[in-house]
Order: structure tokens, then C-alpha cells, then sequence
């Protein structure tokens, strides 16, 4: 499944093949087991995969940049109502959900595409898990959320978004 969002830009393309986001949104090799809950102009929002936390979203620019300062005005302005939407329906789909966390890394091997994880706290979320170190929950994919469980959330929040 192609979603067809290589960007040619000033006869320049916008997709990286080492990329693992690049492939993913282009269908090639999908990490999140469930459809993608938004696709629009700029951004799609697809769910963390292999993670042991429902409610870890990710907004990946359709474009390969590695940084936010790369971004144009109208991605910028998608950026905004997406995050908005994306933070929203999440609070209000996670009944234990306290906060909102947002971050912006773009580190890890293979992932050095701009993308936005958008994660619903939960307030049993335990001391030893807050703030960065929240990310220990994408590693031992043994103890992941079933794929069944992220597709079932997925096709929700799509509806709903």
C-alpha cells in the first residue's frame, strides 16, 4: 500500500530509502500494526509500534527533514491543528489520561526523520517512567501491546479524528 507522498520539491525528493519513517509512511514497511489515523497535506499520524503504552501516537512529516526549523509555513500551520487534534482526542480517549507529553527527538537509528511523539500520561504512569525516560516502553517489544489491541485503538481514533 502506497499513500503516494514522496515530495518532489525543486526537482529534489523528499525521501530518504535508509529511512524507517520514510518507508512506513510510504506503506513500504509499516511499524504500527493498525491504519494510519490521519493522512493529510503535510503530516500523518500513525500509533508508536512495538510499544508496551496505548495512547503513543506519532505525527511524522510526509517529507524527509530531519528538524523543525526545515519546516515551511504550511506545514508549520498543518503541525498546529494536528498536534492540536491529535493531543485532544487523545485526552479524551484515555479515561486515566493526566497529561499530554510532546516531544520531538529524532535520535535513534533509523529514525532521524521529524516526528512528534504525542503521548497520553496516564496518572499511574510511575515515577521511574516520567518524562524522557518514558521511552524504555518502546524497547522489550515482548511485552508489547498486542497488534490486535493498537489496530482495534487505531480504527477508533480514525473515526473520531
Amino acid at each position: 500500500m502506497c499513500l503516494g507522498i514522496v515530495i518532489n520539491m525543486n526537482n529534489k525528493s523528499y525521501y530518504d530509502e535508509s529511512c524507517k519513517s520514510c518507508l512506513s509512511t510510504l506503506g513500504k514497511e509499516r511499524i504500527s500494526p493498525g491504519p494510519s489515523i490521519y493522512v493529510g497535506g503535510h503530516w500523518i499520524v500513525e500509533h508508536a509500534y512495538p510499544t508496551q503504552h496505548k495512547g503513543w501516537l506519532v505525527i511524522v512529516s510526509k517529507r524527509h527533514i530531519k528538524s523543525i526549523h526545515e519546516l515551511t509555513h504550511e506545514e508549520f500551520e498543518e503541525f498546529g491543528s494536528v498536534l492540536e487534534r491529535t493531543s485532544k482526542l487523545l485526552a479524551q480517549s484515555i479515561p486515566s489520561c493526566e497529561r499530554i507529553y510532546s516531544m520531538s527527538l529524532g535520535e535513534a537509528p533509523g529514525f532521524s526523520h521529524l516526528h512528534y511523539h504525542t503521548i497520553a500520561v496516564p496518572y499511574s504512569l510511575p515515577p521511574e517512567l516520567r518524562g524522557a525516560k518514558i521511552f524504555s516502553l518502546l524497547k522489550e517489544p515482548e511485552k508489547a501491546v498486542p497488534p490486535k489491541e493498537i489496530k482495534e485503538f487505531c480504527e477508533y481514533l480514525k473515526r473520531k479524528f
